[in-house]
Formats: C-alpha cells, sequence, structure tokens
C-alpha cells in the first residue's frame, strides 16, 4: 500500500482517504483486465484469420485443376508442408472444397471464378475409356427435347453405374470395334470431353433400346418424329457415312440400315 501511496505522489495526486485510494487501486485492475482482455480477443481474431488464410491458400491450390476430375494423390502432392495425405484431402472435402465421385477420384467444388462442373468430362474420367452417347449426346446437341437426368456413356469395359454427388452415370459396354467408329471432342467452357457424333449417338441409341426393331422406313420416321421428338431438318444433313461404317461393326444393323435408308431416301 505504500508503494501505491508514494506512486500516487510521484504523479502529482494527493494523498487522500483509504477509501479514495482503494477505489482509484481497482479502477487500474479493472482497466488492465480490460486491457488483457483485448489483447486476447486480438489473438484470436489473428489465429483466426491465419486460419482463414491457409484454407484460402489450399483453395487457391485446387483452383489450379479446373473442374478436371483429380486422384487423391495428385491433391496431397499440391501441399507439400501437410504430411499426411488422408488429412490434406480430408479437410478439403470436410470444407466443401472438392467432392468425391468415388473411391481416390475428386473434382473441386464451387470454383471461385464462377466455373461450372462439366458432367461430360466427369463422365469420361469416372470409367474410362469411355465417351458421352445416347440421349445425353443427343440432348447436348440440342437434337431432342427432353432433358436427361442420367449421362449416359459407352465403355468397352463391363457395363456399370455410378451415383455420385453431382449425378448419376452409366455405362453401356459396346464392342472394341464399334468403340471409335463417329467419336469427337467438344470444347463445353474451359472443359473438352469425348462424345459420339449425333450419327453415332443415334446408332448407339438404336442399338442398346430393348425390343427396338425398325425394319420399315415408316416405323423409323415414328421412333425419331413421335418416340424423341428429333429435330428432323438436322437429321437430313447426318452424314451418311458413319451409319454406313456402323452398320459393318454394330449391333443391329438392319436397324441402323433403315434409319439410313430413310436419311438417303432409298
Amino acid at each position: 500500500m505504500k508503494n501505491v501511496l508514494n506512486r500516487f505522489v510521484l504523479n502529482g495526486i494527493k494523498r487522500t482517504s483509504h477509501k479514495s485510494i482503494r477505489k482509484r487501486i481497482y479502477w487500474l485492475m479493472n482497466k488492465r483486465e480490460k486491457q488483457s482482455s483485448r489483447v486476447q480477443k486480438m489473438e484470436k481474431k489473428l489465429v483466426c484469420c491465419t486460419g482463414i488464410d491457409y484454407f484460402c491458400s489450399m483453395r487457391r491450390e485446387i483452383d489450379v485443376l479446373g473442374n478436371v476430375p483429380v486422384s487423391s494423390s495428385l491433391i496431397a502432392s499440391l501441399y507439400p508442408d501437410i504430411k499426411a495425405k488422408n488429412n490434406k484431402v480430408a479437410v478439403l472435402e470436410r470444407a466443401g472444397d472438392i467432392i468425391r465421385l468415388k473411391k481416390g477420384l475428386f473434382v473441386a467444388g464451387s470454383r471461385a471464378d464462377g466455373a461450372n462442373l462439366s458432367l461430360g468430362l466427369i463422365a469420361n474420367h469416372l470409367y474410362a475409356p469411355s465417351y458421352v452417347s445416347m440421349h445425353s449426346a443427343l440432348r447436348y446437341y440440342g437434337l431432342i427435347p427432353e432433358a436427361v437426368y442420367v449421362t449416359q456413356s459407352m465403355t468397352v469395359k463391363h457395363s456399370r453405374d455410378f451415383t455420385t454427388p453431382v449425378g448419376a452415370f452409366t455405362y453401356q459396354c459396346v464392342s472394341a470395334e464399334s468403340f471409335p467408329v463417329g467419336v469427337t471432342q467438344v470444347h463445353d467452357g474451359d472443359a473438352v470431353f469425348v462424345i459420339a457424333t449425333p450419327e453415332k449417338a443415334l446408332c448407339d441409341l438404336i442399338a442398346y433400346s430393348p425390343r427396338l426393331n425398325l425394319r420399315y422406313r415408316v416405323e423409323a420416321s415414328h421412333f425419331l418424329e413421335e418416340d424423341l421428338r428429333f429435330d428432323m431438318e438436322a437429321f437430313s444433313k447426318f452424314n451418311p457415312s458413319v451409319f454406313e461404317e456402323y452398320i459393318r461393326v454394330g449391333r443391329k444393323a438392319n436397324s441402323v440400315e433403315t434409319i439410313l435408308k430413310l436419311l438417303t431416301h432409298e
């Protein structure tokens, strides 16, 4: 207490009653506690901001990948400062920065640049080798009006289905001989993926539609115009050579040949 009184004297404060001194001491103590509390809050904000900066940095690394599906090992290689591979992937997945498509395969979530995911590109990577075809390809080209909620693809592997957070994917096995016929690449925004040409997509749809048998041109016309509500003007501009090549190596050659006759007015 004596030291406190001497301090007050040195600071030009007159000696007063002990009651006044106690009030002054309590005021100083409260002031120090408030200052300490403010410092702690600032430290917490600093830690929080540091964490946010760290995760923002992780997010920037993911954005570099664009919308291409990648393996967990590739994602882990982007963060050499974090030793455990599973920890890196788990943190990003919990934050919604990456989406698990299947075991070991991920794609970036909502991107900072606002780019959308490409289902065609995902389909190519989810089960390869494959290409988008049938209703999915026809809808992509704007040849049929109905929305398609499952991305359909053809593959030389066993037929298989996948359900992912971004959508459903189905794969139909085709022969190795017919696989490369009428296949092309398209640019969809900043994505590039493999897809059937309109002619090949129609051939695949005919070949792998159960109980579909087109024996006459009138049946082929009904299938296109009534069942599919096909863009017949676009159909009239189709390339006959794709149908001719498919007839040699693909399934349901007779039905495809009927479509070819309708196209060429034979």
